[in-house]
């Protein structure tokens, strides 16, 4: 998912440059938590630390509706970006309801319109399914933003759609408008309002945004407190701006005082909307296996308000929204869909293995993962669930081609076998496989693990994932693996894909660079690099190294936040 890019400057969120390096020490701890997750199994005199799975339960209430709420336009929004006299306007929605909860911090249903990009008059015409609604009505709040990817989104402000009660027979809004409030929004926006206005006898101050809402009836099952998300199916593909360079190079008399070649990288994070409702087991929570990671979670003490806003920032950095995230929906699961989730994964080419989070309504986000990545620094699974308490399921995954003749086989080897079990092709079975694949989603299998220290998922679980999955993606081949009991076949597999990445791309690492609007790589930049690459540092006389320690700001602030 790696692709070369020009070497012009990307746009993108200010999200504290150096987040990742901050908290080093979180990323450290999720993989000490995940390798002594076995340790603390075999222990009965040591008491596994509080959180992982939830076996909490939905509270009762009765069925709900499924209602479509469909944002249709804006009009006469205010200029936001002065240059270009115009806006970039989209919709953060969330809905509110009163409904109870299994744990008050279950996040409210949100849903994200694409953006409009340079129209004050925008049209979205976008749709949102929501089953469950409860008949006590709901609270639509549409808070209406300017992107930015150079800055912090401007709020150009807020629409409340409020019902009281849903009656049999409602008959829903009908491409209604609303005044948008601008006491929550951009001071800045307003100004160049008013003074636009003042120029214009034509030009209007309040601005308006038209939502419908349509009752589609009455929601299957008998127990209405799990409000979900029915459709569409929505995506974007994100992209991020990395450097690499390649490592372990032989190092000739030639070559000894040459400069390594850098290349910049498009990073690429995908986020999913699945059709729900997410099965009701798949219940996490953090697991606080240091002192420091509840404050992280909670924004609680000093060190965990900087953790947990580090964390928000570095997620706001790789899902960042630009003029290059590409968006697109599905109205259901389909082989087409499918075939869009192995796109993004390239069809499991080059040894690829990915980081994933499911959250509770359904939203599948990941990245690729990888030593390699600098961005890798931080809590992988805390980023990709942006720090949310509660989540449905965490670990890895990894996509390849399958061998059908060898499924037979090896199924009534092992009958027990969660899916099709894995088969070593030789490199004349690969290539020969190579060219008779196609795009069919059975020729392709998923495999999928709990491995995640942060929220730790029930293995016994994978199962019920394993359903949701195959009802999303249908066609596709799924496999589970057990972090614990399948340990050594599943280590065994992904070392066979870090040996492919090897083969495929060389030694490379890659971090984000400290600034953005350099041509060239900063020192900074470069100590990382080499640091990264296990390149030995500079040799410095001990005046010199004091003096370095001296200005290292950041590394002592890094110290301070790994202190336990």
């Amino acid at each position: 998912m790696d692709t070369d890019i020009p070497s012009q400057d990307q746009p993108r969120h200010v999200a504290e440059n150096d987040g990742a390096k901050f908290v080093d020490k979180t990323e450290k701890a999720d993989d000490q938590a995940f390798a002594l997750k076995a340790v603390a199994k075999t222990s009965s005199s040591k008491k596994d630390p509080p959180g992982g799975f939830d076996a909490t339960p939905f509270p009762r209430a009765p069925p709900g509706y499924t209602l479509k709420f469909t944002f249709h336009r804006a009009v006469n929004l205010p200029v936001s970006d002065f240059n270009s006299l115009s806006s970039d306007p989209f919709i953060q929605a969330q809905l509110i309801v009163d409904l109870p909860r299994r744990h008050k911090q279950d996040p409210d249903l949100t849903f994200r319109t694409a953006t409009a990009w340079r129209n004050v008059n925008p049209v979205w015409d976008a749709e949102w399914i929501v089953a469950n609604v409860p008949a006590s009505g709901f609270d639509l709040k549409c808070r209406v933003y300017d992107e930015d990817p150079l800055d912090h989104d401007d709020r150009l402000g807020n629409v409340h759609v409020k019902v009281d009660s849903i009656p049999d027979g409602w008959e829903g809004i009908k491409e209604k408008s609303y005044r948008i409030e601008k006491r929550a929004g951009s001071k800045r926006a307003y100004f160049i309002r008013s003074i636009s206005a003042a120029c214009s006898r034509d030009r209007q101050l309040d601005a308006h945004l038209i939502v419908s809402v349509e009752c589609l009836g009455r929601t299957p099952g008998d127990n209405g407190a799990h409000m979900y998300t029915v459709g569409p199916l929505y995506w974007f593909k994100h992209f991020s701006p990395l450097i690499g360079r390649l490592t372990h190079t032989t190092d000739t008399a030639e070559n000894q005082g040459a400069k390594r070649e850098i290349k910049r990288y498009n990073f690429q994070a995908v986020e999913i909307q699945l059709q729900g409702p997410v099965p009701e087991r798949l219940y996490h929570r953090y697991v606080e296996f240091r002192p420091f990671v509840a404050g992280m979670f909670t924004a609680h003490s000093l060190r965990g308000r900087i953790l947990n806003r580090a964390l928000h920032h570095q997620h706001a950095r790789i899902y960042n929204f630009d003029r290059s995230t590409l968006n697109g929906s599905f109205s259901s699961p389909s082989i087409e869909f499918t075939k869009r989730f192995l796109e993004f994964v390239d069809y499991g080419k080059g040894g690829r293995i990915f980081t994933y989070v499911l959250t509770l309504d359904g939203q599948f986000r990941f990245t690729e993962t990888g030593r390699e990545f600098g961005i890798d620094l931080l809590s992988k699974h805390t980023m990709h669930s942006d720090v949310s308490i509660y989540i449905a399921y965490s670990g890895e995954f990894f996509v390849r081609p399958c061998k059908r003749h060898h499924h037979r086989h090896q199924q009534l080897e092992s009958p027990e076998s969660q899916g099709p079990a894995e088969s070593i092709l030789t490199e004349e079975e690969e290539e020969e496989a190579k060219q008779q694949l196609n795009d069919d989603p059975s020729n392709f299998e998923l495999f999928i693990d709990n491995a995640s220290g942060t929220y730790r998922p029930n293995g016994d679980c994978l199962p019920i994932l394993r359903d949701f999955l195959s009802t999303n993606f249908p066609g596709l081949n799924i496999t589970t693996l057990d972090c614990q009991k399948d340990a050594e076949r599943m280590e065994r597999l992904k070392e066979e894909r870090r040996q492919e990445k090897l083969r495929d791309r060389g030694h490379i690492v890659y971090i984000q660079q400290s600034n953005d609007s350099s041509s060239s790589l900063s020192s900074s930049d470069e100590e990382e690099m080499d640091r990264r690459a296990g390149v030995p540092g500079k040799q410095r006389g001990e005046l010199v190294q004091n003096l370095h320690d001296m200005k290292d700001v950041k590394g002592k602030f890094r110290n301070w936040l790994e202190a336990e």
